[in-house]
């Protein structure tokens, strides 16, 4: 008899207690050799005060079992309080996100009946890094965050997994046309990666067009890797066009964790009703359990699902005269699969469960060796409403400057400004960059501007210097210059 392995489950907000009830209760059904410590997140204990969602205490069930299977949970609006999902990956260091999207024709409605994309999302960093500034009257900045290390860990991971699970062709959706810096590094080491991978077809996508091409032909896809923020919207684009979100699992991995969890959300509207649908959840554990090398239990219990939906047995999300059989609800959903456990599919494809371990390896490219102030970008506070004002604004900047650095330009909402543009925008708001730049510059070089400016009672709100990387500029122009 297996040893049974110890799991951290929450039953979350909304239909999250009734889709875990049925959920556990496939599982134990199946004889999976688990056994389920339950910890508390989500709106409880937010509207304790706890703006993290979530307990000291409940860390150390998750650091010592090291598997998360979660329901989803809501986040109170406003407030302060942050992300439980964004927080729990970071603190476990759960790098990885795997989103299966696949179409169950022709027993789940869909236009697209031929699908079977696996979404492999950057978890950590990006715009989810939470980092934000209101930094004048006008003007709030969300900060961007992409490291080399970071990327590189979770493209390797994407041509890994790609290769375990014998897929052809792996396509990174990035946006580097326009934030070249970023997402250029991201898909930089994309194609460097590639050529360690010669038998996966490599591809790439500006992520506008590639969404585009996901919702209208998702079958020439077959594992996407991206930023976190596309990741997110691509994943949802997926789920729905495959026949419904209520069926999209996902996987949070990490070198010393994992999270399983639907992506879909706690829906408050329909808690209590019992109508939900536990399949997004249930898959969830479907993959929690091939993570655990429980293989032959999660084959047992998809196999049996997809017997369940080929039969007719559907919730209300799903049911479609004509090709449903029968109505059901949550818990009579569950088991509906229960009664089918040891049985197969006889249309759909038998389910065989994924046996090969995706490594994680550490990220090993080389970085650049030299690294070289090459100036600074101020960012000020200040208010100029016609191209006279802005004039003599650049004469303040420039006369507060110690001799050896220039003023190259000046820049509003990412428009250069100064010296004089092609055109003249509608309007300017009270944030403005002024670039720096000289020969041989140090970092008290860079302070001293700081002093004069404010002697010459010009506010400076936030600096960025500018570097050179093996004589590489590390920052962007501005639009136009």
């Amino acid at each position: 008899m297996s040893t049974k392995q110890t799991i951290t489950i929450a039953h979350g907000d909304g239909i999250g207690p009734e889709i875990m009830k049925a959920t556990l209760s496939v599982l134990d059904a199946a004889g999976a050799p688990l056994e389920y410590e339950e910890i508390e997140v989500g709106e409880k204990v937010y509207l304790k005060g706890i703006t993290a969602g979530i307990e000291d205490s409940a860390w150390e069930s998750l650091l010592r079992n090291k598997v998360f299977l979660k329901a989803p949970i809501t986040t109170p609006q406003g407030s302060g309080y942050k992300s439980l999902n964004v927080t729990t990956r970071k603190t476990l260091g759960l790098f990885s996100n795997v989103r299966p999207c696949v179409s169950y024709h022709p027993f789940v409605k869909t236009n697209h009946p031929v699908m079977d994309v696996v979404i492999v999302r950057e978890n950590e960093e990006d715009l989810y890094a939470g980092i934000e500034h209101r930094q004048t009257r006008q003007v709030a900045q969300s900060l961007k965050i992409i490291t080399m290390p970071g990327s590189e860990k979770i493209i390797r991971y994407a041509f890994e997994y790609t290769k375990a699970h014998g897929r052809k062709k792996l396509t990174c959706m990035i946006k580097d046309n326009i934030m070249k810096i970023t997402d250029g590094a991201f898909h930089s080491i994309f194609k460097t990666l590639a050529k360690e991978y010669p038998e996966i077809q490599a591809e790439s996508y500006i992520v506008d067009i590639g969404a585009a091409r996901l919702a209208d032909s998702p079958e020439r896809f077959d594992v996407i890797v991206t930023l976190n923020l596309y990741g997110d919207i691509l994943s949802d684009i997926a789920a729905e066009v495959s026949g419904s979100v209520g069926f999209a699992p996902s996987a949070n991995i990490g070198d010393r964790a994992a999270m399983f969890e639907a992506i879909h959300g706690s829906a408050p509207d329909i808690a209590g009703k019992d109508i939900a649908n536990p399949s997004a959840l249930l898959l969830s554990a479907v993959m929690m359990l091939e993570h655990l090398g429980l293989g032959t239990y999660a084959a047992t219990i998809k196999n049996a699902w997809l017997r369940t939906l080929e039969d007719g047995i559907h919730t209300a999300d799903i049911f479609t005269q004509g090709t449903s059989k029968e109505k059901v609800g949550t818990q009579a959903f569950a088991l509906a699969v229960i009664e089918r456990l040891g049985q197969k599919p006889q249309t759909l494809p038998v389910y065989a469960a994924e046996a090969t371990p995706i490594p994680v390896l550490k990220p090993s490219l080389p970085l650049p060796k030299e690294k070289t102030l090459y100036g600074s970008d101020v960012f000020v506070d200040t208010v100029c409403e016609s191209l006279d004002e802005l004039n003599a604004f650049a004469e303040r900047v420039k006369d507060a400057l110690p001799a050896h650095i220039s003023l190259q330009m000046i820049s509003n909402r990412g428009l250069k400004v100064w010296p004089v543009a092609a055109a003249t925008p509608d309007f300017f708001v009270d944030h403005w960059r002024c670039r720096m730049i000289g020969e041989n510059l140090t970092t008290t070089d860079l302070a001293q501007i700081l002093v004069q400016f404010a002697e010459a009672g010009i506010e400076v709100i936030k600096t960025e210097n500018l570097y050179l990387f093996d004589g590489v500029p590390g920052f962007s122009l501005a639009q136009g210059q």
